[in-house]
């Protein structure tokens, strides 16, 4: 049986018993539209950020609809996905309202250069929107899963790392250009007495660092040692949660690609969290989630690729272009590794910059076929179980 992608809905739609709402949301104000059975007009409302008072909006429409002589059995309510998480819609699945999340990319807009944009349009694009994904047209619009506080909170830990890193190489980077402007360039500003050499330090005319760049450096090496030893927090403690519980949650998933040779603990976890635990439908679904998908366009005679759709999750997409590579290294005797040696043989070398993209997409969809039903990938090579 496929999984469901939330492409459509599942229930059928009664829209005589169906209070629908959408609500586009902001920080201090939300703008919620309805369309309530048995009522001409289609009301409009904006009330503070206070999801109490929402409820209260909705028993109000219902009431409004059951004086009207309908009987309202389903409340649904939609909002698009953005800011402000998944919090609401989890406040409302326990308060028994029906709650969506609209993937913000599905909706369709208007093509004029210079349309109108306003939250009362919106409401109305998310409206029609909404409506028709109840009807259970496909791919009127899409919904986003609606994640558990544990599943969002498994996520923060491999989301933290890659913005350490990213903060670690800004820093490298902008210390190494300050030396660089006093014609200093083969200094390591990552070594642990890196700080204290500062002082010893002469640019190409033969002075020492000025007294204000001096300061700077030394500051930013101690941003650097703070960030290196956050780095070093998430990784041991993340070691130690898959030792201690190696059977709890996602771990048999991290610890099943953690075997893979050239795959490592951070990698694993990523793929697992962002990806793989996901209840996917099949491998176009894993590949298009990816964003390791085409973007065609084709009209009349004219027929050409655009590259990558780039609509997925990136740090899924970054990570496996760059497992892709390390893939070759590692596991040379592979299917896949051979696959790629053979439809690159004599082809130009920025030719394998696109083909690794292929690699990528058919190295993914191995790996979710591995965790979910075991199936090695062929050639592969894994390391013996702990």
């Amino acid at each position: 049986m496929q999984q469901n992608d939330l492409s459509k809905s599942l229930v059928a739609f009664d829209q005589d018993s169906t209070l629908v709402a959408v609500i586009e949301l902001s920080a201090k104000s939300w703008l919620v539209a309805g369309l309530v059975p048995g009522v001409g007009r289609e009301p409009l409302m904006r009330q503070g950020a206070d999801p109490v008072a929402l409820v209260k909006l909705l028993h109000r429409w219902r009431d409004e609809a059951v004086k009207a002589g309908k009987t309202i059995t389903r409340i649904a309510v939609a909002f698009e996905a953005g800011r402000d998480g998944f919090w609401l819609a989890r406040w409302l699945l326990a308060q028994g309202i029906e709650s969506h999340v609209i993937h913000a990319n599905s909706i369709p807009v208007s093509r004029e250069h210079r349309r109108a944009k306003s939250d009362r349009l919106d409401t109305q694009l998310l409206m029609r929107a909404f409506v028709g994904w109840l009807r259970g047209e496909a791919k009127h619009c899409s919904m986003a899963a609606i994640p558990s506080v544990e599943e969002e909170d498994a996520r923060r830990v491999n989301r933290e790392h890659e913005t350490l890193v990213g903060e670690r190489t800004s820093l490298v980077s902008r210390m190494k250009a300050t030396l660089v402007r006093f014609g200093i360039g083969g200094f390591n500003v990552k070594l642990k007495k890196a700080a204290e050499r500062l002082a010893e330090l002469r640019g190409a005319e033969g002075v020492p660092l000025p007294p204000n760049t001096l300061a700077e450096l030394r500051r930013d090496m101690a941003r650097l040692r703070l960030i290196k030893e956050q780095l070093k927090e998430i990784e041991t403690t993340r070691l130690e949660r898959l030792k201690q519980a190696p059977q709890e949650g996602t771990h048999p998933m991290v610890m099943m690609l953690a075997r893979m040779m050239g795959i490592g603990i951070e990698t694993a976890d990523m793929l697992v969290q962002e990806i793989l635990s996901r209840n996917l439908r099949d491998r176009r679904a894993v590949a298009r989630y990816a964003g390791l998908t085409g973007a065609p366009d084709e009209s009349g005679s004219k027929r050409r690729e655009k590259g990558l759709a780039r609509a997925g999750n990136a740090r899924v997409r970054r990570g496996m272009i760059q497992l892709a590579w390390r893939w070759l290294m590692f596991q040379k005797g592979s299917a896949l590794a051979q696959w790629f040696a053979q439809r690159t043989a004599g082809l130009r070398r920025n030719l394998r910059k696109t083909m690794i993209v292929a690699l990528a997409r058919k190295l993914l969809i191995a790996l979710w076929r591995y965790v979910h039903s075991g199936e090695v990938p062929d050639g592969a090579i894994l390391r013996p179980a702990a």
